[in-house]
């Protein structure tokens, strides 16, 4: 076997491997932009899921407010019950999932 044809073997064999193998990078970046949920401290991954499948599926800004204000109440309702202070509001600027901004706002990446 030549050098080229060794050669051709090697980069359609990483190719192949390539192909095969799963995203790893890809989950872990879309799981670094997702946007930040209010109490998600106090909830589990699935809950977590489930909320932003909530809102991904509102069909309007009102719909998607009114799922934010109820699960607001709710992560409220669970830190009180935990002993765990929350803010009243919840992060402004990209801090809830249909709002604009650019998700750099107060208490963001902070070391709480």
């Amino acid at each position: 076997m030549t050098r080229k044809h060794s050669r051709a073997l090697l980069v359609g064999a990483l190719a192949l491997l390539a192909a095969l193998s799963p995203p790893i990078a890809v989950a872990d970046e879309a799981a670094a932009q997702a946007p930040p949920l209010y109490g998600r401290q106090l909830m589990t991954e699935q809950e977590q899921a489930a909320q932003m499948a909530r809102m991904r599926a509102a069909k309007s800004d009102e719909e998607r407010e009114q799922i934010r204000e109820e699960h607001h109440r709710l992560m409220q309702e669970r830190a009180q019950q935990r002993g765990v202070t929350l803010p009243d509001q919840p992060m402004m600027g990209g801090g809830g999932m249909g709002r604009g901004g650019s998700g750099m706002g107060p208490g963001r990446g902070g070391g709480r």
